[in-house]
């Protein structure tokens, strides 16, 4: 059982949003945040698609143009765990396992969950072959740090 505390950001024109969420993590020292909801809109993003392995991370999807963020869900720490759903002009969408470069075109509204009394690590799942999320409960002197 946890807590859970909200925290909301706004990050304008040009910002680059994966990398903004992190700082906004390290500079509060949030121990297990997650994305609660976010709206906006990008003209450009890095995917990773569905198909990929651990040993086929290959399949990736650069795009460039004006998308709606229609979706974005995932944890924050220790690293972001993300995926997002975008829709194109047509309503089109695409989504997938953000590998950077979501940059902000007119806003970007988001919305963070922490829950305080959890502690996200990840450790390599030989079953998956990726680092997978580990939830714990912190020790005393891990929620002083």
């Amino acid at each position: 059982m946890s807590s859970l505390q909200v925290h909301a950001l706004r990050l304008g024109p040009g910002a680059e949003l994966l990398s903004s969420l992190r700082d906004f993590v390290d500079q509060r020292r949030l121990r297990a945040p997650f994305v609660l909801t976010c709206v906006g809109s990008v003209t450009a993003a890095t995917l990773r698609l569905a198909n990929a392995t651990a040993d086929n991370v290959n399949e990736v999807l650069e795009l460039s143009g004006r998308f709606e963020i229609v979706s974005l869900v995932g944890t924050l720490n220790p690293e972001p765990h993300l995926h997002v759903s975008l829709a194109d002009s047509r309503g089109r969408t695409v989504g997938g396992h953000v590998l950077g470069n979501l940059r902000v075109f007119t806003t970007a509204e988001v919305v963070i969950g922490d829950a305080p009394g959890l502690l996200f690590t990840r450790d390599l799942d030989p079953q998956t072959g990726f680092e997978e999320l580990v939830v714990t409960a912190p020790s005393e002197e891990e929620k002083t740090n």
